[in-house]
C-alpha cells in the first residue's frame, strides 16, 4: 500500500487526534506522513485586505506548530511538515492530497465531542461533500494511542444495495497493507409501526443482508480470508452497538450513492454509525480516479 498519508494538523486536541491516528496507519501500512497546515490564501476580499505583518506572525505560528507535531511523532515513521494555502483549510487539504498522490486525509473530530465518539467539524463536514480520497475520522481521544500501536482488523460496513467495488478494494488494500484481519458486516434495522410483527421483518431483513455479504466476499480476491457478520437491532445505532469492536479497529464505509462520481457524501447509515462508533472511520468515495486523473 505505502501511500503518503495526509493529515489536518492544528495545534488543539483534534489536531493530536488526527496526528496520532495517522501515524498509526502510516506505521503499519509503511508510508509517509505528510503534515498539513492550512492558511488562508491570498484571495481574500476587500473587506480583509492583506496584512503583511499579520501573514509574518500567522507562518510563524504554523512553523512553531508544524515543530510540535514533527518532536509529537519522533522517529516513529517518516514525516514531512508543510505551509498550505487555501481558501478552507478542506480545500488545502484535498490540494495536499492530490500533490503528494496520497492515499487517505486524516482530520479529527469536531470541538465539544465526548471521548471515544466522533462529532463532526466544519473541516470534516465540507471533506466530506467534496474530497475525490477517502477521509479518516479520527475520534476524540485519538491522541492517547501511541502511533506503533497495531491495527488489528480493518471493518467494511457494506450496504444492503449493490455496489461495493472501491469500498472492498480500499479494505482488502488497508487489511493487507497493515497486516489487519478483514471482516465485512452488514446491518439489518426494523424500524416499523408499533404493533407491527417485527419477527418476520427482522428475519428477511437478516436474510437480505446476508445475501449482500454473500456476493460482497465473493468479489474478493481468493487469497483474502474475510469474516461475515450481521448487525441486527431496532435502528442503525442499535445494530451497531450489537457488533463487536476492537479497540484497534478501523471502520470502512462508501459513500452515499448521492455523491458525484469520485467525491464524497456521508449518507444517512454512516451519519448514524458515527453517532456511536468508538473506532476510527473512513468514508470511501464511490468510485476512485486512476493514474493520477482526479477530477
Amino acid at each position: 500500500m505505502s501511500r503518503a498519508i495526509v493529515v489536518g494538523y492544528t495545534a488543539t486536541d483534534a489536531g493530536a487526534d488526527a496526528l496520532a491516528l495517522g501515524a498509526r496507519i502510516a506505521v503499519a501500512s509503511g508510508g509517509v506522513l505528510e503534515i498539513v497546515i492550512v492558511l488562508p490564501s491570498d484571495d481574500r476580499s476587500v473587506i480583509t485586505p492583506p496584512d503583511a505583518g499579520f501573514d509574518r506572525h500567522l507562518r510563524e505560528v504554523a512553523r512553531q506548530w508544524l515543530i510540535t507535531a514533527a518532536e509529537t511523532v519522533k522517529d516513529a515513521v517518516s514525516h514531512n511538515g508543510h505551509v498550505r494555502y487555501g481558501e478552507s483549510f478542506a480545500e488545502g487539504l484535498i490540494a495536499a492530497a492530490d500533490e503528494f498522490d496520497a492515499g487517505y486525509i486524516v482530520v479529527g473530530a469536531g470541538s465539544g465531542g465526548l471521548r471515544g465518539r466522533h462529532r463532526l467539524g466544519t473541516v470534516a463536514s465540507e471533506l466530506l461533500h467534496s474530497s475525490d480520497v477517502p477521509v479518516v475520522l479520527a475520534p476524540e481521544g485519538s491522541r492517547a494511542t501511541p502511533p506503533g500501536e497495531l491495527i488489528s482488523r480493518v471493518t467494511a460496513a457494506v450496504g444492503t444495495r449493490p455496489g461495493a467495488d472501491a469500498l472492498l478494494a480500499e479494505a482488502v488494500a488497508l487489511a493487507t497493507g497493515t497486516g489487519a484481519s478483514l471482516r465485512l458486516i452488514s446491518l439489518a434495522t426494523v424500524d416499523m409501526p408499533t404493533g407491527t410483527d417485527t419477527g418476520a421483518i427482522r428475519l428477511t431483513g437478516a436474510s437480505h443482508a446476508h445475501d449482500v455479504l454473500a456476493q460482497a466476499r465473493d468479489q474478493l480476491p481468493r487469497v483474502i480470508d474475510a469474516q461475515v457478520l450481521v448487525g441486527t437491532g431496532e435502528s442503525i445505532e442499535d445494530a451497531v452497538q450489537e457488533v463487536g469492536w476492537d479497540p484497534g479497529e478501523i471502520v470502512m464505509v462508501g459513500s452515499s450513492r448521492l455523491a458525484q462520481p469520485r467525491r464524497l457524501f456521508l449518507g444517512s447509515t454512516a451519519a448514524k454509525m458515527l453517532h456511536v462508533l468508538s473506532v476510527p472511520l473512513i468514508v470511501v468515495p464511490r468510485t476512485r480516479a486512476t493514474d493520477g486523473a482526479r477530477q
